[in-house]
């Protein structure tokens, strides 16, 4: 019969090269479009520029590591309008598919924590609007720079979760008020997106994951016009029972 031990052992070694495989990959793709990258961080003018450039590293890392991503509702995004992008957070793919199927430019909202990864880092902390979650101040400068961003025709990007929750078993963590608040004070639409295979194919845990066929569900806006910060509870639920619909199996 199958000795299912040597199977495992097997699967696992493969897994293990393939994990590997994706920062050597990242690596390479980053020194690839490095002088774009550097040339585009220098300004925040030529930021659209580094966000098409984004769209090309997203779209090489997805490939690259055998992913196929597949897009549901794309016909939700009208041009010329700023949106809070929103969706579940449990893999770094999430980054690579939002690069990879929004058209116009957006900002990501982000934890300041990770502008100490080494490259990633420098990148990151001269692209996305950083914050501080246990400093009020931070917060302040963050709903400043967002305004300021929205004014440049930019969308914002937040993963309301506000990162990706340790128990596995949590198909969708509580939400964070973040992404409303900002949503309802600058009156822009939120259009909420769900990575229902996200998590299986490519998780935080070593060992797990495979290539195979990405899928992502853009769902249609959800106004917050005329609303206030009276209405941010109901939005904040709306949004997530949207997310979680196509996320529960």
């Amino acid at each position: 019969g199958i000795n299912f031990n040597n199977m495992n052992l097997l699967i696992n070694g493969l897994r293990f090269l393939w994990r590997m495989w994706f920062y050597v990959w990242m690596l390479f793709v980053i020194l690839l479009l490095f002088p774009f990258l550097l040339i585009f961080t220098f300004s925040e003018k030529t930021y659209r520029q580094f966000f098409y450039v984004g769209k090309i590293w997203g779209t090489l890392m997805l490939f690259g590591m055998g992913f196929i991503p597949k897009i549901h509702g794309e016909k939700f995004f009208k041009k010329n309008q700023s949106y809070m992008l929103t969706s579940n957070h449990t893999s770094m793919m999430d980054i690579m598919m939002m690069f990879y199927l929004v058209k116009t430019p957006f900002v990501f909202v982000g934890k300041k924590e990770l502008a100490k990864m080494p490259l990633f880092g420098y990148f990151y902390k001269r692209t996305c609007i950083l914050v501080d979650r246990g400093n009020v101040r931070s917060r302040r400068a963050v709903f400043d720079e967002c305004q300021r961003r929205i004014n440049q025709g930019n969308s914002i990007c937040i993963f309301p979760e506000g990162g990706v929750p340790d128990d596995m078993n949590i198909v969708l963590d509580t939400f964070k008020d973040g992404a409303f608040r900002l949503a309802i004070a600058h009156q822009i639409p939120i259009i909420p997106i769900s990575f229902p295979t996200n998590k299986e194919k490519f998780s935080y845990q070593f060992f797990s994951g495979s290539p195979g066929v990405l899928e992502a569900y853009i769902h249609p806006a959800v106004s917050t016009e005329g609303m206030t910060l009276a209405n941010k509870q109901e939005i904040k639920e709306k949004v997530r029972q949207v997310i979680l619909s196509k996320l529960k199996k």
